[in-house]
């Protein structure tokens, strides 16, 4: 069953276009990682998502009804971000019991579990608190809510590394027990990919790919060895990346697309083949250029 269903999506801001003819299919209880640079679209195709806005184009359907202003998504998908309030005339704890009306499948228990072990004191106010605690508490929120489609827009702002790690356990365990739809919004891939089955990569609010974690880590090779050689194995296959490592040597990141053929052929002319990793690609992909950074130094 698809949960979320996207087909031409766009939205513009004015002139800008933030999202341009996004299509997408997202199924039923699976964690999606959707990932890019910072301005890629990913917040605002959330809030489309979510029903916050309206689209300029296209068609979106979650649950199967247009979610805009949807009391029927609303009533079963909770949004997580760094820009979440709450009242500060309720305490912490106030919070936490008072959100059982608001969530059907609230289990109070984890919340209150997951409360203790952050060693939040009951009777301070979100307000408070520091950045990374307002994103720990947010967390408790989101898992406990327990909502068939659960919205995680860059959850992790201002958590150290350790909290970061207890986030992602307690997020697969949780799910691994009570499975839904969850959307995971990062620019951390290597963090993350070990939770994910699917992953959306954004570009200049256009969708670069959509594949499984598991396409995505055998996406691209580095191709190693005489720039001769190297060009010659790579032909016209899509290169992703490149890096001149000294004279007459070169690195060349290119789409797996290689024959066993081809790959013989790389062994016999001292060209060495490795994975590229998922973040490597995904960082590749949304490069400005081949080179990366490196091209800024580039004075030919």
């Amino acid at each position: 069953m698809s949960v979320i269903e996207c087909n031409g999506l766009s939205k513009n801001y004015g002139k800008k276009k933030a999202l341009d003819e996004v299509s997408f299919v997202i199924k039923e209880n699976t964690i999606t990682g959707l990932i890019g640079r910072n301005g890629a679209g990913k917040t605002t195709l959330l809030k489309l998502i979510a029903g916050f806005i309206h689209q300029t184009e296209g068609d979106i359907k979650v649950f199967s009804k247009n979610p805009f202003n949807s009391l029927a998504v609303s009533a079963n998908r909770i949004y997580i971000d760094d820009q979440m309030n709450f009242p500060n005339t309720l305490t912490l704890q106030d919070i936490l019991q008072s959100a059982a009306s608001f969530y059907v499948n609230w289990d109070q228990l984890l919340a209150e579990k997951l409360f203790d072990y952050f060693s939040f004191h009951p009777s301070l106010r979100y307000q408070q608190l520091s950045k990374g605690m307002k994103s720990t508490f947010n967390m408790i929120i989101g898992l406990s809510a327990r909502c068939p489609l659960t919205i995680f827009d860059e959850p992790t702002t201002g958590m150290d590394a350790s909290v970061r790690k207890d986030f992602y356990r307690a997020l697969l365990k949780d799910y691994l027990a009570y499975p839904r739809t969850i959307i995971l919004s990062s620019h951390l891939l290597n963090e993350i990919e070990d939770l994910l089955e699917d992953v959306l990569l954004l570009k200049d609010g256009e969708k670069c790919l959509h594949l499984s974690i598991e396409e995505l880590k055998e996406y691209g090779v580095y191709l190693q060895g005489s720039d001769k050689c190297v060009r010659e194995l790579a032909g016209d296959k899509e290169i992703l990346y490149e890096k001149s490592l000294g004279q007459d040597h070169l690195q060349l990141g290119i789409k797996n697309d290689l024959t066993n053929r081809e790959i013989q052929q790389a062994s016999s002319m001292g060209v060495h083949i490795s994975p590229i990793s998922a973040d490597d690609v995904c960082t590749y992909l949304t490069n400005k250029t081949i080179g990366g950074i490196d091209d800024v130094f580039n004075r030919s």
